[in-house]
């Protein structure tokens, strides 16, 4: 990515295969350079994918986390 403020978007694919190499022992570092990725963006590829395996946001909320949203949307 040569334009470090265009945004990327990567599959959910791409983002299992880079938190799969990183638990196989690829340091994150040469992952980060490799792919050019984001130290962040990959960093919560793993965070989301340890939660639940999946990524999308709204998959790793907790039942808690989840009830407060349905509340707020209720009070609106």
């Amino acid at each position: 990515m040569n334009n470090k403020h265009a945004r990327q978007t990567f599959s959910a694919g791409f983002k299992a295969q880079m938190v799969k190499f990183y638990q196989q022992g690829k340091l994150r570092g040469e992952l980060v350079r490799e792919y050019d990725l984001t130290p962040s963006a990959l960093d919560r590829w793993i965070s989301q994918s340890g939660k639940s395996g999946l990524f999308k946001i709204k998959d790793n909320r907790s039942l808690k986390e989840n009830e407060l949203i349905a509340l707020r949307k209720e009070l609106k």
